[in-house]
């Protein structure tokens, strides 16, 4: 079975830049796929170019449903510690021609978001409830 262009662009992205696990590359292509239907729902169908932070809130929202607590796990085992490492697989499927870009994109679009520990660890921590007030 031959592969396919996207993974061949992960091929010749990982052994240049060997940062980010190829599984991540192919995650990211999932939630810009799922980001760009979510767009399309409320754009009456129509497509359009999506923000990075656009593409962040995707990336997270498909990276919970799809695995839950396990996400940030699986975030640190793929090299991804921040909103930052996001951007810079996405600037690295520009270079390869995989993914397009505006001239008003940058990597900037992707600093600081939202942080890992705040959207992957966050949502699954104990609730902690109010103290208890005791009257005498």
């Amino acid at each position: 079975m031959q592969a396919l262009p996207y993974e061949h662009a992960i091929e010749a992205i990982v052994k240049r830049d060997p940062r980010f696990h190829p599984a991540a590359y192919i995650f990211l292509k999932e939630a810009l796929d799922h980001t760009l239907k979510k767009v399309m729902d409320s754009n009456q169908g129509k497509a359009r170019h999506v923000s990075g932070a656009e593409l962040l809130f995707g990336f997270r929202e498909l990276a919970l449903q799809q695995f839950g607590p396990m996400a940030s796990t699986l975030m640190q085992e793929w090299g991804l510690q921040r909103c930052q490492d996001v951007g810079d697989m996405v600037f690295l499927l520009i270079e390869e021609q995989v993914f397009g870009k505006q001239d008003s994109d940058t990597k900037e679009d992707f600093a600081d978001v939202y942080s890992f520990e705040e959207a992957f660890v966050s949502p699954f921590l104990p609730k902690s409830s109010a103290p208890v007030s005791s009257q005498s």
